[in-house]
């Protein structure tokens, strides 16, 4: 029986999916943080393969490389392949260079463009091999990738960031990290436009609690600090979006109204996306939108109010649907450790 492991290693979290005979098993993340030292890296990359155990084949795509850990994307491949390579040790380590496939360790230097943040390319080239025509919408932690396949091949424009952004492929507009104010300036509080304070105060995993779309106690998507280090609970989230209006606390309603705002300021950056997507032709306007990600279920609430069809992710997945779904939140890991490519 052979094993595969898929690896999705990125500045914030390791992901990781295992697939037995064709068949997907396990599933699992953990918070990673490189910018404070690369043994914050290394050890969650030991623990996860621990939890996994050991596999004939490893997968392996990176977003880590973009942490101010490295001075450049080049340096960074090298030395998150490096990492990897070392604390995995065992059994085939292929690294996967979006259109060009997977390459050895010893191609990473010379491939590290074709590396560097190619774990969207993989969620869509598995989302193609089961569904011609499509939008793929994967809303992670930090960002949401867009793109559009047709007649069953990966139809982007960009390959690297710069690309991708440029072409409305990629926007950094995530369900748990980031800043709200990087939405919006301002916003209505009280009756009156509100000047929002630039500072790090909250994050949009704050918006997420105070609005119930991340349940107390949930840590499936979010797993980074909160920004003031007090706890993950509706009143302290509620405490830190006031400050980015220079209050101490807002009340229940207007902090929830706050929230609402801000979350639809974000929201209104991806649809202008789609809208720059559906501005080219870039995908049919019968197909429907696979929603990936851990912020997929606002990527559907989002889809079916402009009256498109909507699919999940995780129904590509032969695997019970508890697995499925936690693989639909790690999809670019999945994905590798499915998909039917030459190596």
């Amino acid at each position: 029986m052979t094993t595969t492991i898929g690896w999705d290693i990125g500045g914030a979290h390791v992901k990781a999916a295992r697939v037995e005979a064709g068949r997907l098993v396990a599933v699992t993340q953990r918070a990673c943080a490189p910018h404070l030292g690369l043994a914050h890296l290394e050890a969650p990359i030991r623990d996860t393969l621990a939890e996994l155990g050991p596999a004939d084949r490893h997968r392996i795509t990176m977003t880590a490389e973009l942490s101010d850990a490295f001075v450049d994307r080049t340096q960074g491949v090298v030395s998150v392949a490096a990492i990897a390579a070392r604390e995995i040790a065992a059994g085939e380590i292929l690294f996967y260079a979006g259109a060009r496939g997977f390459v050895a360790r010893a191609e990473v230097a010379q491939a590290a463009r074709a590396i560097a943040s190619a774990n969207w390319r993989a969620s869509a080239e598995l989302v193609a091999q089961h569904c011609a025509e499509a939008l793929l919408i994967d809303m992670g932690s930090t960002t949401t990738d867009l793109v559009p396949i047709r007649k069953g091949a990966v139809a982007a424009l960009g390959e690297t960031d710069a690309e991708r952004l440029a072409q409305g492929e990629l926007a950094y507009a995530g369900f748990s990290r980031g800043a709200p104010q990087a939405y919006t300036s301002r916003a209505p509080v009280a009756g009156r436009w509100t000047l929002l304070v630039n500072e790090s105060f909250a994050s949009m995993a704050d918006v997420r609690r105070v609005l119930g779309d991340l349940p107390e106690g949930d840590s499936r998507a979010d797993l980074s600090p909160t920004a003031d280090g007090r706890p993950k609970t509706v009143a302290a989230a509620s405490a830190r979006l006031s400050r980015l209006v220079g209050e101490d606390r807002l009340g229940d309603a207007q902090a929830r109204a706050f929230a609402d705002y801000l979350a639809r300021a974000q929201l209104r950056v991806i649809e202008d996306q789609i809208a720059l997507l559906d501005s080219r032709n870039a995908f049919s306007p019968a197909a429907p939108v696979v929603g990936a990600g851990v912020g997929r279920d606002l990527v559907a609430r989002l889809v079916m109010a402009q009256g498109r069809a909507y699919r999940d992710f995780a129904d590509f997945l032969d695997a019970p649907a508890a697995l499925a779904a936690a693989a639909g939140d790690c999809a670019p890991a999945a994905s590798l450790a499915l998909l039917r490519l030459e190596s």
